[in-house]
């Protein structure tokens, strides 16, 4: 009998919290690049079609507006995650030897894809790694926010000037997390599927 044919892969909790961050991320980084180009931390600018807002106030207010969907919609999307107990199923244990394997089947082409219900080891790392920079990106973005209010974590970030820098490291680990999670769904359509309808 075909497990994946029967039982829902994706609960709904997850395929709505799911695009709803995958919203809330792609507008807070079009808008972030119309900030920084607005103070640049480098010696580069973005360009205008890559960002959201029109001009300083309009971006910040979509930062801001996004940045509560991201926050309460990321909380509710842990809650659950841990409530059920799908994060421990899904997320743990992560193997050196599993991760080891998965790695030089992924450089030989040969990473088995036929049970999409179970992550693999290089999965789960990404998956936990993109949490962690999401968190990171937040803690970093209310350095910058309310450095006087919050200057613990400023100090954390080593001041105000390197917060900028850590936030704009987490927000291109985010940038790069999209771009492989893509191509990941382009080679694995039915991974798509799974995440609009749950099966």
């Amino acid at each position: 009998m075909d497990h994946q044919a029967h039982h829902t892969i994706a609960p709904l909790f997850v395929r709505v919290t799911h695009w709803l961050n995958a919203l809330a991320v792609i507008v807070m980084i079009m808008s972030g690049l119309k900030i920084y180009n607005a103070s640049p931390i480098f010696d580069f600018l973005f360009p205008r079609e890559l960002t959201v807002g029109g001009w300083l106030g309009g971006a910040l207010l979509w930062h801001f507006a996004f940045m509560w969907l991201l926050v309460v919609n990321g909380l509710i999307y842990l809650t659950l995650n841990f409530y059920t107990g799908r994060a421990w199923k899904k997320f743990f244990p992560i193997s050196p030897k599993e991760l080891i394997k998965d790695v030089l089947d992924t450089l030989k082409g040969k990473l088995a894809h036929e049970d999409l219900s179970k992550y693999n080891t290089i999965q789960k790392l990404a998956y936990l790694s993109v949490i962690l920079d999401i968190v990171i990106l937040i803690a970093s973005g209310l350095a910058i926010w309310k450095s006087v209010q919050f200057p613990i974590l400023r100090d954390l970030m080593g001041g105000f000037d390197n917060a900028r820098v850590v936030h704009f490291a987490a927000m291109s680990f985010a940038v790069f997390f999209i771009l492989v999670h893509l191509l990941m769904v382009a080679l694995v359509p039915r991974t798509l599927l799974i995440m609009t309808r749950g099966k």
